[in-house]
């Protein structure tokens, strides 16, 4: 089984991350859940939104894509979002130590930013409930 195999690097887990629009200087933060298998990826995102836009405040996304090496790219689309940006292209690089994914997302080649992603430490999970279940 190699590294990549036994989870030390693979994308499955819990990710939590932040996009940034650079034309308005805002920033949004979301969590997604990614499954990788083989050289696919998949999973899901929500992220809190615009009041309006959503009946419950947040955005439920779907993801699909692929990882080659530290290379990592998928399209995210929204469950229910404007036409104008129901898909959103992200493409990224895995960091070395497999904890960040960073990179730049586009909106129908007319809109962008950067995104930073960062695996959640299922070992600090695991510390709060257990400090958690103390109190």
């Amino acid at each position: 089984m190699t590294e990549r195999e036994s989870g030390a690097n693979n994308l499955t887990g819990v990710w939590h991350g932040l996009y940034t629009y650079p034309q308005i200087n805002k920033s949004v933060s979301f969590v997604a859940t990614l499954i990788e298998s083989g050289s696919s990826v998949s999973g899901s995102t929500h992220e809190p939104c615009e009041p309006g836009i959503a009946a419950s405040g947040t955005l439920f996304a779907a993801i699909v894509g692929s990882r080659l090496d530290s290379a990592v790219a998928f399209v995210k689309t929204y469950e229910s979002a404007s036409p104008l940006y129901d898909q959103v292209e992200y493409d990224g690089r895995l960091s070395a130590d497999g904890t960040e994914i960073a990179g730049r997302w586009i909106i129908r080649r007319v809109w962008s930013g950067s995104f930073l992603m960062i695996r959640s430490n299922g070992q600090a999970a695991e510390r709060t409930r257990r400090v958690a279940a103390r109190v």
